[in-house]
């Protein structure tokens, strides 16, 4: 179950969204993924704006490169992504879709824990591997998938983390879309399943980003 988010902690991100509006690309920049929940989208490579995304990426590939360390260890290393790796493993080879559904139900099995109880600060985006020791919120949750089905050979244009507001709750929140079979598949935190974006009316997308673009979403 997805905890209360606080509404001002997306408030900063409009603000940096509105700063860069006259460098972001046309809307056609990347017609290949579909429009998510009824928006169009503008792009840009800018993804430095995003501090937080940016060091969680920094961080991730550190992780990456840890030497192999007894499981005992009180240091994080890289024994402790061994299930997740298995995990992986498990489901490679497996078509798409299976995959996709695999890894949302893997990564949904995390508890959720705030950032403030986490970190002590109202917004941290954490790696898989802080993500698998502490647990985490709903952008940690998408950016484990996200991770998971980039190790399974997804590329960065088949995905986008999408950070928006839940317009039932009120409260921001953020999911991964993956473009698979020309359909945006909404994988959630809040729903068990997978499933198509064209589904979902109460969302409305502020931004969406991947390792190497972010777009800016407005509607229709």
């Amino acid at each position: 179950m997805v905890m209360p988010r606080i509404r001002s902690k997306i408030a900063p991100l409009f603000l940096a969204v509105l700063l860069c509006l006259p460098a972001l690309g046309s809307a056609a920049a990347n017609t290949a993924f579909p429009g998510i929940f009824g928006t169009r989208a503008s792009q840009s490579p800018n993804i430095a704006l995003f501090p937080k995304w940016s060091g969680a990426l920094s961080r991730y590939f550190k992780e990456q490169k840890l030497a192999d360390a007894p499981c005992t260890s009180s240091l994080f290393n890289a024994c402790h992504l061994k299930e997740w790796k298995e995990f992986l493993e498990s489901v490679r080879g497996q078509d798409k879709l299976t995959q996709v559904r695999a890894v949302n139900t893997y990564i949904n099995r995390q508890r959720y824990y705030t950032d403030p109880r986490n970190y002590g600060v109202k917004d941290y985006w954490a790696t898989p591997g802080q993500f698998f020791k502490r647990n985490g919120d709903c952008e940690d949750y998408a950016i484990a998938k996200f991770m998971s089905l980039r190790a399974l050979g997804f590329t960065n244009r088949d995905m986008r983390i999408v950070v928006l507001q839940d317009l039932n709750l009120r409260i921001g929140h953020a999911i991964l879309v993956v473009h698979l079979n020309g359909q945006a598949l909404v994988l959630d935190n809040q729903v068990r399943s997978v499933v198509r974006a064209e589904m979902i009316r109460h969302y409305r997308p502020i931004y969406s980003i991947n390792e190497h673009h972010w777009w800016l979403h407005r509607r229709g």
